[in-house]
């Protein structure tokens, strides 16, 4: 077993200590509570991956290559059944006897089979989300095929496996999604996206067949016959049947968006304490933003009065003067992966130089967004798994779609011009997302890698955004910082539209006002905003929250360590345990208890 038999890292303090129990005795409780605890989380890792062999792929896990999840009532039924006994035995533990390590390991596992449970049985999101049997079926292919972790005529043939089992997974599909349940924005886009299922096959298994022997290359021509068949049956049940039923409320409503946000943040921040902050900051980074774009306009003709103490008119003016000679230098329609290439280039040369932080030794690879991932997301950074160090990681851009008009993509090469592209580049990968997973990775609990946090993960990304200025890149361009800036301020504004869409009823009218006005948004990210706020739930606040949390640390580890305070041996550190929510990183870098 691949997954299962990775060791979780033991570390015994001496802070269990416990009056009248000798240290010997302690140190047999202790050890006696990890096994335990390890012997549990290695079968949770091994029976999930049964459950799910596209996850188990996408993390390096290839006991499972030739096989797809079961959708069906009976694999989720089955899978529900495991969770709740897994949680009967963890809370069975006393997690005060374990080390420090697995102290963590327990709340990230306990929190997520809660979540499981209460997704399965209370939410249903299994009844009318589309989207996550979107993200099986084309994880099942694109994950064997995008990355060389084994050969490829071994990869083929796994694919050939996947591909016969495909129409049974979509029929499966079908018969779990209750189209009266299912929103409108959320059958929209899975009727988008399917049909992109086909151009894995086309573009990345089809061209190297030649590499398979005669009679499994037939075998494999009958399987993509049969599948290109079967998406096409799907789709015509998508439009004909899931599209016109689909009029459920995308709206989630306070109890279940505060249910959810728990699960997500594992934070102790609610939803009204987000909320204030989120406001706060706001006007915070508006009133920086009007600073910078003082001296960026500084002898430009034309430009509007520059008060020291504004009017709100003014600030707004004199802002959004600075954007528009910031989004008139933009990429080609035709030119965002080699933009984005460049960008890359350039940040990680500058934290060679400032020695900022520790880096990988390979180079992200930039890609166009595969076509069955489009429609929710502008970039992602898609990394390896855990047991996949040494293999590739894609900085995935979404093309211009091609049906856009000429108004439509200036909008949208307005929002992402040079300067957006470079900071983009700092959040997705040099050194946001590539190398923070990369320091993650190194982490030798792969159950800590499974049940990693978006907070923490969204949340450095946001935040090496904000290091990367204070230790002056791009220190003489205003321009680039003001960017920076109003990329710093759509983290904030997605934490307030979160929670305002799902909860408070903003209208699709009102978010517009929101994003463009107070926000600078262009119209195209804007109206993108809109149909990513409606499909997904609180996902949108972990980058704010994350950000925040990621401030404090650093906050309390300078005053900790005063003058020994060392930036790069600082983020080495808070990154050296994995991804778990942000206090938790804290307090094992801090040496606090574990709460």
């Amino acid at each position: 077993m691949n997954t299962s038999r990775r060791r979780v890292v033991l570390a015994l303090g001496s802070s269990l200590l416990v009056p009248l129990m000798g240290a010997d005795a302690l140190a047999q409780t202790a050890s006696r509570a990890d096994r335990t605890f390890e012997a549990l989380g290695n079968r949770w890792l091994d029976r999930s991956m049964r459950f799910s062999p596209v996850s188990a792929t996408a993390i390096g896990d290839h006991r499972f290559d030739r096989n797809v999840d079961d959708v069906s009532a009976a694999g989720r039924n089955a899978s529900l059944r495991f969770t709740r006994d897994t949680l009967r035995q963890l809370e069975a533990i006393d997690k005060s006897q374990l080390s420090r390590a697995n102290q963590v390991d327990y709340e990230l596992l306990a929190n997520s089979l809660r979540a499981q449970i209460w997704q399965t049985e209370t939410w249903q999101t299994w009844a009318w989300n589309p989207m996550g049997y979107q993200s099986i079926a084309g994880g099942a292919l694109y994950g064997l095929m995008a990355r060389e972790f084994a050969p490829l005529p071994q990869r083929l043939e796994s694919a050939i496996y996947r591909l016969e089992k495909m129409p049974r997974l979509l029929e499966q599909a079908r018969a779990a999604l209750v189209p009266s349940r299912v929103p409108a924005p959320h059958a929209a886009t899975y009727a988008a996206q399917n049909p992109g299922l086909k151009s894995i096959v086309s573009g990345m298994i089809e061209p190297h067949k030649g590499e398979l022997s005669a009679s499994k290359q037939r075998r494999l021509e009958r399987a993509i016959a049969a599948f290109n068949t079967a998406v096409d049956e799907h789709q015509t049940w998508i439009t004909q049947t899931l599209v016109p039923a689909a009029q459920a409320d995308f709206r989630a409503g306070a109890e279940v968006f505060d249910t959810q946000l728990g699960y997500t943040l594992l934070s102790n921040l609610s939803r009204q304490d987000i909320r204030r902050r989120a406001d706060a900051a706001v006007a915070s980074v508006r009133e920086e933003m009007y600073r910078v774009s003082k001296t960026a306009l500084a002898g430009h003709p034309g430009a509007p009065a520059t008060p020291d103490t504004p009017t709100a008119e003014q600030q707004q003016a004199v802002i959004r003067a600075a954007l528009d000679i910031a989004a008139a230098d933009r990429p080609a329609r035709n030119r965002l992966v080699e933009d984005a290439t460049a960008a890359t280039e350039e940040a990680r040369r500058f934290l060679i130089e400032r020695d900022l932080i520790t880096l990988p030794e390979g180079p992200v690879r930039v890609i166009m967004m595969p076509e069955f991932q489009r429609g929710v997301a502008v970039a992602y950074c898609d990394s390896p798994g855990p047991l996949e160090r040494n293999l590739d990681t894609f900085y995935a851009i979404s093309p211009i779609p091609d049906d856009w008009s000429e108004e439509q993509a200036t909008s949208f090469l307005r929002e992402y011009n040079s300067r957006a592209i470079l900071d983009i580049g700092v959040h997705e990968a040099m050194p946001g997302h590539y190398v923070q997973i990369y320091h993650s990775n190194r982490y030798p609990s792969t159950l800590r890698a499974v049940l990693g946090s978006g907070s923490f993960v969204e949340g450095w990304a946001v935040y090496a955004e904000e290091m990367m200025i204070e230790n002056g890149f791009r220190a003489n361009d205003p321009l680039y910082r003001l960017s920076q800036l109003k990329v710093q301020l759509r983290t904030i504004t997605n934490a307030i539209i979160d929670q305002a869409i799902h909860v408070d009823g903003m209208t699709q009218d009102q978010m517009m006002t929101f994003l463009t006005q107070t926000a600078f948004q262009e119209e195209r990210e804007a109206a993108g905003k809109w149909r990513r706020a409606q499909l997904s739930v609180t996902q949108l606040s972990t980058y704010f929250v994350g950000f925040q949390e990621h401030l404090e640390t650093r906050v309390a580890a300078r005053q900790k360590q005063g003058a020994a305070f060392n930036l790069k041996a600082y983020h080495d550190g808070v990154l050296s345990f994995g991804s778990p929510p942000g206090r938790f990183a804290r307090q094992l870098l801090l040496d606090e208890p574990i709460q």
